[in-house]
């Protein structure tokens, strides 16, 4: 059994704590001061945020929920979300299955250089001059 004290945690701003990790699931805690967001996103992996301390404010194309701590939002995976902090706010995030199908940590060296390498295409774009 393993267990911790989320709400005790030393955890850093914007830096995710890893609690667990497994190939059926990943738990981890995150810590967003207040004002501050987690731009809208997606994950491919059903995810469950429970806010543990702060209020947030949770839209997606659906509509938007805002809570305290209790709050329980589930997302299907790809379902794209963001999340603002009210105030100081720290929440679990559950990902499941882990890693699911097409996640980065599913490929091999050989793809996820070649993802980098056309995302670092489309940065530059046509008209870039950095010589690629």
């Amino acid at each position: 059994m393993k267990s911790w004290e989320i709400d005790t945690l030393d955890t850093k701003p914007h830096m995710p704590h890893i609690l667990s990790s497994s190939t059926d699931a990943r738990a981890i805690v995150l810590h967003l001061p207040a004002g501050e967001r987690l731009q809208e996103h997606e994950v491919r992996e059903r995810a469950w945020v429970v806010l543990v301390a702060g209020e947030v404010e949770i839209t997606t194309a659906a509509g938007a929920v805002t809570g305290g701590p209790g709050l329980l939002v589930e997302f299907d995976p790809g379902e794209r979300h963001e999340l603002l902090a009210r105030s100081d706010a720290r929440f679990l995030l559950l990902l499941t299955p882990f890693p699911a199908a097409g996640h980065s940590g599913t490929m091999s060296l050989d793809q996820k250089a070649g993802v980098r390498g056309r995302a670092a295409d489309h940065l530059e774009g046509p008209d870039s001059t950095s010589g690629r």
